[in-house]
């Protein structure tokens, strides 16, 4: 007779202790090509219960061969893309094996698209999970899908003991069957999932108590009625279609999910099963379907979708979520059904509220906005907060409705009526940017662009009004032609400069490097910021030479530091996406190198994840050249963009830094404070040092130190300063007080 394997539980676990303590601790079987995944979910499965057994594959011809060989695993853990066979393919391969018809398997999946997931589950995959993982998620899922196998196991198991009870005694036979069938329902009403079974005619052969407990009716009493009393009533007719599915084929349905309503009119998610129920001739008489209530898991799914999607402050969709549904109302539009306005709405002194009232009011302000927004959209519009005090509204123009100026018309009325905070009355108004769908253009990021440049041009010439994004915008192109000239001339007449900013280790509070950041000595507007000017500098192509000289003069400046004995310190320089494609950047690290004769341990390159997401042979060939150059390479920004566990699997990543984004918040919100902590987490079990960037109180110091962070970066230790300055700051011999 097959062992099973059961989970150790503890005593007050479940009535059932004392039969599971007899099994094998389960055995979870992770497949994954890449090393760091498989340690990395090998940590999180341990983790799951004590004494789990853990089996860790490489290659899915080796996990196979393992199967057939013997090791039959109680949950399976897989990545879908693999060399030679992906996920799919294994799934398929894995459910043609006997006994492995019924074994949850979780896939791991970078891709968003939803073909890929339904490729899995086509495939016979019980889950899947998005990467990167949420740890918490992980454990959840599948400690749950543990539980399920389990049940079934033990089903599986006292089914075949009461079978070989009735076998070794004929004389007592009727006595051993009255006794099996007792302790069956016993144990049947002791599993944490509702079970039933009902036979060819639909009818209920038998439930257990949590199926009454659910329903509020007697057990026994629902013997004998149809199965359509178990669901409700919309589901009556395919759940009958899926027991003659199993009566048919005589093999177990996938797992799936479904919503009943109990007795108390809640309604609740079930992880549910179907298997066949055979006689002693091996021949099909039922149907047991086991529904394990996955309701919990399945809310704090939907919450932390909805956070990802939505504003933490006002509620309202976010900016990633106004994106999906423009690109969502642009193909539906290409249908010919209607077209759309997109309205951006910057609050125009909302800085003044801010310093006058505080931030409460201003957060107060903001939520008041963001009310008077909504009670002015149709069902089919949306309202989103895309930035502080930036607003984006999507009106769909239909035949008979107002037209795109009124509607922005009415915004402005709405948001102008007076506010009251703490006895003081106060008004404010707002510059509105709106571009035209399909008149302005058919693609998303075009017509934010679009919004977003009207709006600017509102503030501009004024605020508090409305502006129609233009195609001709002679205005915009004499702009940039005559900083285009002034580009050039500073570069010509060495207008730029280097400041510097110094990192600070959290161990000793000592200054370990400086990163070198860029101003221009403007002859009219005096020191400016790469905001004026860096972005436009990036669209032309200037940013090239700009960057070549920035990097070269950053290796002079620490060189020169050295050779006044301030030893040890590394260099940070920015690379822009645009040099990877238009230069040969490895060449143009070692020639900086080579003139300055700085040793290349003490340069490090930022890189944006922009970098990373082009992927292209060019920059995985050009980072692999500056790594074996020695120079190390950080990702800037982290968090912010797409950056995965992948990315950092294929790229020679020594550093990441966390974005200013996440530390400005963390100490007031536990949601930022969460992904600063993953994120460390994440970067020391990849071996890579953690920097935290954007810290300006001694609070959010002393939170980054307990995360693990490995350098800060900030206000809190000093601005950006010209290099005589820091280099008197290095020599002050000034340490960070940063508390343990």
């Amino acid at each position: 007779m097959k062992t099973l394997r059961g989970a150790k539980r503890r005593a007050a676990d479940s009535p059932a202790t004392e039969m599971l303590s007899e099994f094998q601790m389960p055995l979870i079987a992770i497949l994954d090509d890449q090393e760091t995944n498989r340690r990395i979910f090998e940590r999180l499965a341990s983790s799951i219960e004590e004494g789990v057994s853990i089996r860790c594959f490489a290659d899915p011809g080796l996990a196979l061969a393992a199967f057939e060989g013997g090791v039959v695993p109680d949950l399976i853990v897989t990545d879908f893309k693999m060399p030679v066979m992906d996920g799919a393919a294994f799934i398929r391969a894995l459910r043609s094996l006997p006994g492995f018809s019924e074994i949850p398997v979780i896939v791991i999946t970078v891709y968003e698209e939803r073909s890929f997931r339904m490729r899995a589950l086509e495939a016979g995959a019980t889950d899947f999970l998005q990467s990167p993982v949420d740890h918490q998620e992980f454990t959840t899922r599948a400690r749950n899908l543990l539980k399920l196998r389990m049940q079934q196991l033990l089903l599986e198991s006292r089914a075949r003991n009461l079978a070989v009870e009735l076998a070794t005694s004929e004389e007592s036979r009727a006595a051993v069957l009255r006794d099996s069938s007792e302790r069956l329902a016993q144990v049947i009403d002791t599993v944490p999932a509702m079970v039933s079974a009902c036979d060819g005619n639909g009818n209920i052969l038998f439930v257990n108590a949590l199926v009454g407990a659910f329903l509020d009716r007697d057990p026994a009493g629902l013997v004998g009625r149809s199965s359509d009393t178990l669901v409700d009533p919309e589901l009556a007719g395919p759940n009958r279609m899926l027991d003659r599915k199993v009566f048919r084929s005589g093999q177990p349905l996938q797992s799936f999910e479904r919503e009943l309503t109990g007795a108390s009119g809640e309604k609740r998610v079930f992880l549910t099963t179907k298997s066949p129920l055979r006689d002693s001739n091996d021949i099909v008489v039922g149907v047991v379907t086991s529904a394990l209530d996955i309701t919990d898991r399945k809310r704090a799914e939907q919450h932390l979708l909805h956070v990802a999607r939505h504003d933490a402050l006002t509620n309202l969709p976010n900016r990633n979520f106004l994106l999906d549904r423009l690109r969502r109302e642009v193909a539906r539009a290409r249908r010919g059904d209607r077209a759309f306005a997109l309205h951006f709405v910057d609050i125009d002194e909302f800085k003044s509220i801010n310093e006058l009232l505080g931030h409460d009011a201003g957060d107060a302000f903001l939520k008041e906005v963001a009310h008077r927004l909504r009670g002015l959209v149709e069902a089919d519009d949306m309202v989103a907060r895309v930035g502080g005090d930036q607003f984006a509204m999507l009106q769909t123009i239909s035949q008979g409705g107002i037209s795109a100026i009124q509607f922005a018309e009415q915004v402005m009325e709405a948001v102008a009526q007076p506010f009251i905070s703490e006895g003081k009355r106060f008004c404010c108004t707002v510059s509105i940017g709106t571009t035209l769908h399909p008149a302005d253009g058919t693609d998303v990021n075009r017509l934010v662009k679009n919004a977003e440049l009207a709006m600017y041009q509102a503030k501009e010439t004024g605020g508090s009004q409305v502006r129609f994004f233009e195609t001709n915008m002679a205005e915009r192109m004499r702009n940039n032609a005559v900083l285009d000239g002034k580009l050039r001339s500073a570069i010509q007449e060495r207008q730029f400069a280097l400041y510097f900013q110094p990192q600070i280790s959290s161990a000793t509070g000592c200054v370990v490097g400086a990163e070198a950041l860029l101003r221009w000595n403007h002859p009219e507007n005096g020191l400016l910021t790469p905001g004026a000017f860096l972005s436009r500098a990036e669209e032309n192509g200037l940013i090239v030479p700009i960057n070549e000289w920035v990097l070269l003069e950053a290796c002079r400046e620490a060189k020169s530091w050295q050779r006044m004995g301030l030893r040890d310190l590394r260099i940070s320089v920015n690379l822009s996406p645009v040099q990877f494609r238009r230069v040969n950047v490895a060449q143009l690290v070692e020639r900086a190198l080579a003139v300055s004769q700085l040793e290349p341990r003490y340069l490090d390159l930022e890189i944006t994840e922009n970098i990373v997401i082009e992927n292209t042979e060019t920059v995985v060939a050009a980072l692999r050249q500056i790594a074996r150059l020695g120079v190390s390479i950080s990702i800037d920004d982290f968090g912010t963009g797409y950056s995965s566990l992948n990315y950092i699997r294929q790229f020679p990543i020594d550093r990441i830094k966390i974005d200013q984004c996440f530390v400005r918040n963390m100490v007031e919100d536990p949601s930022d404070h969460a992904i600063v902590r993953t994120v460390a987490n994440l970067g020391h079990s990849l071996g890579l040092t953690v920097v935290a960037e954007g810290v300006e109180t001694a609070a959010q110091a002393e939170l980054l130190k307990v995360d693990g962070c490995d350098v800060m970066q900030g206000y809190l230790y000093g601005r950006p300063m010209p290099s005589a300055q820091f280099v008197a700051f290095l020599q002050s011999g000034r340490r960070a007080e940063v508390e343990a």
